[in-house]
């Protein structure tokens, strides 16, 4: 049976590094492209049964599955940049106290379990490295970087007040660690193959602040590119494992929007490219506050 928050003092230890305005966190999170892989980085959490069940179950998903992400992004962004980031880090994680059932798989799970709050952590770290490594120009991060880049997610996790226990030591010995759940550990849930259905079929819900009709007008010409990034974003050997279908046309088209956003974002200038961020985050926040999600207790 999974554990709920283990007790205070059994936290265990990682080295993390400073969070502030000079962070590589601060500066891959803050920027537009940070977007791209959320779609992805949403799959990769519902893969996970634990996790997959417990938001169809308890956070309206299957009526309304962008609604998750307009109340969850902005506030666990706010986690990175606002000044009271490890005292929302832990609103966040007392929301999840009383998330519990039994996943797909048939095994009783809580939210808090670890392992489980670990991997939805994990994904946000494999996150900031995707946006690297497909958006920014090859090469930007050297090993010293990516070990300095992987501790500031350590201190960003260490916000929550959970365990530390699960959190591997290094850059090396994450990557070791998510691969292995990619392979072993992740399914095609019903969650994660609904939402691989509805980007390729429908593309983007509502989204807060832009009217419905202006949704539905632009539709057929933004459901490509979100399918594209929903599932290019993917790791190959997650989409081969749980076959995903992915045609070599899609790859192509794929490394070719890769490159646009690459050649194009510099363009932006720095400050009018993380205010633009961070503005519609704080917005969209500010938009869906009253409608986030408070878990109810599980039968």
């Amino acid at each position: 049976m999974a554990t709920a928050q283990p007790a205070e003092g059994d936290r265990g230890e990682r080295a993390g590094a400073p969070l502030g305005p000079d962070s590589l966190l601060w500066r891959v999170a803050g920027d537009l492209r940070a977007a791209a892989p959320g779609g992805a980085t949403g799959l990769l959490q519902l893969m996970y049964p634990p996790l997959g069940t417990a938001v169809a179950e308890q956070s309206g998903f299957l009526d309304d599955p962008f609604g998750r992400i307009w109340r969850s992004v902005p506030q666990i962004w706010a986690t990175i940049f606002e000044a009271d980031g490890p005292e929302r880090a832990r609103r966040i994680r007392d929301l999840h106290r009383d998330i519990k059932g039994v996943d797909s798989t048939g095994r009783r799970f809580h939210a808090l379990d670890p392992e489980t709050f670990w991997w939805a952590h994990a994904t946000f770290t494999w996150h900031m490295f995707r946006t690297v490594e497909l958006f920014y120009p090859e090469g930007l991060l050297d090993d010293a970087d990516r070990e300095r880049l992987y501790a500031e997610t350590v201190t960003w996790y260490a916000g929550y007040g959970v365990t530390m226990r699960p959190v591997p030591a290094d850059y090396a010995a994450f990557q070791e660690a998510f691969e292995a759940f990619c392979d072993r550990k992740l399914e095609l849930t019903v969650p994660a193959e609904r939402s691989i259905r509805i980007a390729r079929t429908v593309g983007i819900g509502k989204v807060p602040f832009v009217p419905s009709v202006l949704i539905r007008l632009q539709r057929p010409l933004l459901r490509p590119f979100g399918t594209l990034i929903a599932v290019g974003c993917l790791p190959e050997r997650v989409r081969t494992r749980l076959g995903i279908a992915w045609s070599d046309a899609e790859q192509r088209r794929f490394e070719r929007l890769a490159a646009v956003v690459r050649t194009l974002t510099p363009l932006i200038p720095p400050r009018l490219n993380r205010w633009s961020l961070l503005t519609t985050m704080r917005l969209i926040g500010i938009k869906t506050r009253k409608e986030r999600y408070r878990p109810a207790p599980h039968p």
